[in-house]
């Protein structure tokens, strides 16, 4: 059997993973739990930016969208760098730049510092991603993995919903900087907990020999992260500048000329940073087309449901973000009891994935038919989609690391993340396209439909207001049922896929 890098007593899960795999568990969860606060912790930062800073609307756009387009940029080649170069090394030089950046972010005194400083978070941030999931791959075994990558992934759920939450309570305090500086104590230990516990470990194989690792591919990296950047720009500004805009179609065409080129240029490389032969495997195409269609409706669900709160309901933004909270609970509880990993080894891949993503579907399904009649119906759908993504999430992931070698784990990761970022936003692009059009087709031809409160300001009496408020509350509804529509169908064909490709229907028993 060939051994996964030069340092076989670290480069490789042993029979019963690490001896420390579980507090090593817990310094990765750290570390994802400070980066996917950051990719949502600034929405409720943004009046206060803009009064302070003087910031104009494209400078806070930018201040959002900078992080997520370095994140997304990077994700490929941040994980096949781990795997080159070692993923304890680049572990510990995103929490370097992860925390360089939130300094600087925090002591930013123009809009321009911070767009750069949260620029920088995001390259930090995209090692981090790729190297933790990549880490939690190499140090436990198959018997424990899925449940270490449900936790993993509950982590990531706690911290994508409680950064509106977070922020809320930290602006209340402090001044707006301290949102960022937070990370700085967060960074610091997760950085000694690192070079204390967590093993290297990094992809050279011995029958390529030991330099094989380290050969790096920088056409392949220019190319992912030009095509990944163009592609994400496009989806980012698309639905904020139009998508007949001069720079949205620009970007777009660079991008998936960049994409385009990285499939040619990958295809010929001896040593190439991402092995497109992964694709041939149905388990890999499964898991990542049921991935990307999840992510899909999840981020656009999630994008219409803090509207949905606000507009609908009445909520103010802290509320809001508080009455979202049922949605990551539900996942921490059922994946740190392991209720996702025992459902996982008694369902088998395929029906795990289909059951959590029609959980998922149907929650969403009920905000959309019942949410808008009052709170209780928002959170019996909360509820549903928090099973559903305890349920699906750790296998999809599972299965599309398993159907990858070890010794590639952290492009495994880097494409993971990818191809989720690029689900995300296409989500919110196109529910919210769903949205703005089925909300113009509902309300007079003589009112702005560009947001709801433009539109309320052009009515004249309050019939016309009131009339408003329902088609916009319907295109919420309307965007939801395409959401769940996607993640249903996104559980069926990586079910359909797995299941022809003969994933194993009962995995190892997790402990």
């Amino acid at each position: 059997m060939s051994t996964t890098s030069t340092e076989p007593s670290t480069h490789r899960s042993v029979p019963q993973g690490h001896p420390r795999r579980w507090l090593i568990l817990g310094v990765i969860c750290l570390a994802q739990l400070t980066v996917l606060l950051d990719n949502t912790v600034l929405g409720v930062a943004v009046p206060t930016l803009t009064e302070e800073l003087r910031a104009s609307t494209a400078d806070v756009q930018w201040m959002i969208s900078a992080y997520a387009l370095a994140q997304a940029g990077l994700l490929l080649t941040a994980g096949s760098a781990a795997d080159r170069y070692g993923r304890k090394r680049l572990l510990v030089a995103g929490l370097v730049l992860f925390g360089a950046g939130s300094l600087a972010a925090g002591l930013a005194q123009t809009a321009g510092q911070l767009i750069a400083a949260r620029a920088g978070m995001g390259v930090g941030g995209a090692l981090l991603m790729t190297t933790t999931l990549a880490v939690v791959v190499q140090v436990f075994d198959e018997a424990e993995r899925t449940r270490a990558i449900g936790v993993w992934g509950a982590v990531g759920a706690v911290g994508f919903a409680a950064g509106p939450l977070v922020g809320g309570v930290v602006l209340d305090h402090f001044r707006w900087g301290a949102i960022f500086l937070v990370n700085l104590p967060v960074a610091l230990l997760g950085l000694v907990a690192v070079v204390l516990l967590v093993p290297e470990s990094r992809g050279a194989s011995a029958a390529d020999g030991p330099a094989a690792a380290r050969r790096p591919d920088p056409g392949g990296a220019l190319l992912s992260t030009v095509g990944m950047t163009g592609v994400v720009f496009a989806i980012i500004s698309g639905p904020r500048d139009g998508w007949t805009a001069p720079g949205v179609l620009l970007a777009a065409l660079v991008g998936t000329a960049g994409l385009l080129a990285f499939v040619r240029w990958e295809l010929r490389v001896p040593n190439p940073m991402l092995d497109l032969s992964f694709f041939r495997d149905r388990r890999f195409a499964g898991a990542v087309a049921g991935a990307v269609l999840v992510a899909f409706g999840m981020a656009g669900s999630l994008f219409l449901l803090t509207q949905h709160l606000q507009f609908v309901l009445g909520y103010d933004p802290s509320a809001a973000g508080l009455r979202t909270a049922p949605l990551a609970l539900t996942v921490v509880l059922l994946n740190l009891s392991g209720v996702g990993a025992r459902l996982l080894s008694r369902l088998g891949t395929p029906a795990a994935i289909v059951t959590g993503m029609a959980l998922l579907a149907a929650g969403l399904a009920v905000i959309a038919v019942l949410g808008g009649d009052g709170y209780g119906g928002t959170l019996a759908g909360l509820l549903a989609m928090g099973a559903g993504i305890a349920v699906a999430m750790p296998a999809m992931t599972n299965a599309v690391m398993s159907a990858i070698p070890p010794e590639k784990a952290g492009a495994g990761a880097g494409l993971n993340g990818t191809l989720g970022e690029f689900g995300n936003g296409l989500g919110v692009a196109v529910l919210g396209a769903v949205l703005n059009a089925r909300f113009a087709a509902l309300v007079p031809l003589s009112v702005d439909t560009g947001s709801l409160p433009a539109a309320l300001a052009g009515a004249r009496t309050d019939g016309d207001r009131a009339r408003i408020a329902d088609a916009f509350a319907a295109g919420l509804g309307t965007g939801q049922l395409v959401g769940a529509a996607a993640v249903l169908l996104g559980g069926v064909v990586a079910a359909v896929l797995l299941r022809r490709a003969g994933c194993p229907d009962r995995p190892a028993e997790t402990a």
